[in-house]
């Protein structure tokens, strides 16, 4: 059997939803997710670069009219990681990045839980209603109607995504909530200082409390020097390791989310390198398969409601 390869962030369907580039430029696309074999392909429904100060509504709408042209063409849609694992095609499953699509009501938790959508990251880059972005170097934690999100989120099954949020949010979520969150495109701070990274703290935490992190593809969360390639993507994977992390990392790519990329992953096709990055670190058998996905699909067993 084939290694089940999953990937916990990519922002696809905004590149073809707002017709940002030709679709063979694209770095997930069908056939390269079927060349890279990856499995399972989170596809985020991004609100925009300008937050509430954009039509969020809009611009979902257009994410959502692009899936069909990944699913007509090969790929499954599913809501559970559990389903891709012995599929006999690739799967892609909806997240939400930026919670501006929760502004109306928690009510729209359970609206976008019925479109098949499973994670949602709170911020982006903006402040918005539920809480703060670590770019804003804000100290302040999450909103009250934050809490009554992630509260909705946690009940029906909905991981929440910490990625882009202010640490003092991040806080909040591990130390007032009783269900893991998950991180889905970050890297380690002390690799490379960058607001966006998670500290050593953070990724113990995320380890205690039984989360998930994706590490992102970006080089300017990979090093400092805004170069990267597979053997520094597998160096932060192994930082999360040495630190107990084993069993709760994987990645998160951000393809199509990034104009730049590691040298030897610049798609989903060629993630097959990364692995071969993992085994030259000495990653191998269940600790590997763990990694490349079924971290991810063991952290969902253990949010689900049921």
């Amino acid at each position: 059997m084939l290694m089940f390869i999953a990937d916990t962030h990519c922002d696809t369907l905004f590149v073809m939803g707002m017709d940002k580039i030709s679709e063979d430029r694209l770095m997930v696309t069908p056939e390269r997710i079927r060349e890279g074999g990856v499995r399972l392909q989170t596809l985020a429904l991004w609100t925009g670069p300008k937050g509430n100060k954009g039509d969020v509504a809009d611009i979902v709408r257009k994410e959502l009219s692009a899936l069909p042209r990944l699913t007509e063409n090969g790929l499954k849609q599913i809501d559970d990681p559990r389903d891709a694992v012995n599929s006999d095609t690739p799967c892609v499953m909806l997240s939400i990045e930026g919670g501006e699509v929760f502004k109306n009501g928690v009510d729209c938790v359970d609206h976008f839980r019925g479109l098949g959508v499973r994670m949602a990251a709170l911020l982006w880059n903006n402040e918005n209603a539920l809480g703060f972005p670590a770019k804003s170097g804000s100290t302040q934690g999450l909103k009250s109607y934050g809490f009554e999100v992630v509260a909705r989120m946690q009940a029906v099954g909905m991981a929440v995504d910490t990625s882009h949020l202010n640490e003092a949010g991040f806080w909040d979520i591990l130390q007032k909530t009783d269900i893991p969150p998950l991180a889905s495109h970050s890297c380690c701070k002390v690799l490379c200082d960058h607001f966006r990274n998670l500290s050593d703290d953070q990724i113990r935490a995320m380890i205690d409390k039984g989360g998930y992190i994706g590490v992102n593809f970006y080089p300017a969360f990979l090093s400092s020097e805004g170069k990267a390639d597979a053997a520094r993507v597998a160096e932060h994977i192994d930082h999360i390791c040495q630190l107990g992390g084993a069993g709760i990392v994987g990645f998160g790519s951000d393809f199509d989310g990034i104009e730049t990329t590691p040298s030897d992953i610049r798609h989903a096709g060629e993630v097959p390198n990364l692995l071969e990055a993992l085994r030259n670190r000495g990653y191998d058998g269940e600790t590997l398969e763990g990694i490349a996905g079924m971290n991810l699909v063991r952290y969902f067993e253990r949010i689900s409601p049921c």
